[in-house]
């Protein structure tokens, strides 16, 4: 009976521990991986190569001076940016840019506005799970 319940515990404390691991720029990812699922139910993981595809992509839908992502954000992630007006913008990737994507909402304002931009429209879950997968790669 007390293995059964040191078991127990030992799962327990295990399971706690791997879930503090996971810190809020994962949180951030989980949240499109369910709305990626619920628009998709064979939704089966982001890929950073898809993500790094959709970076480098040039869209006809958004606005002319940026047809890509790479027409603000450098086409290194690790590179810094500029907007068309010259203003400069940090790297895109975690490695650089430690604290970006932490916050939620941030994240999303941003691509809700980068997108319409770029694509002409919001990217849906699945772009951006990918993107952000491509963007903690690096």
């Amino acid at each position: 009976m007390n293995r059964k319940i040191t078991a127990i515990v030992t799962l327990c404390a295990l399971a706690t521990a791997t879930a503090s691991l996971a810190g809020p720029r994962e949180d951030v990812l989980a949240q499109y991986a369910a709305a990626a699922k619920t628009v998709s139910p064979a939704f089966a993981g982001f890929s950073a190569a898809r993500g790094e595809t959709l970076h480098h992509k040039k869209f006809a839908g958004g606005k002319p001076d940026t047809p890509a992502c790479t027409s603000c954000h450098a086409a290194d992630p690790r590179s810094a940016g500029r907007t068309p007006a010259g203003k400069a913008i940090e790297p895109v990737a975690v490695s650089v840019t430690p604290a970006r994507y932490t916050d939620a909402a941030k994240v999303e304002k941003w691509f809700k506005r980068n997108c319409n931009d770029v694509l002409g429209r919001e990217c849906t879950p699945l772009e951006k799970g990918d993107w952000l997968s491509y963007m903690m790669s690096r």
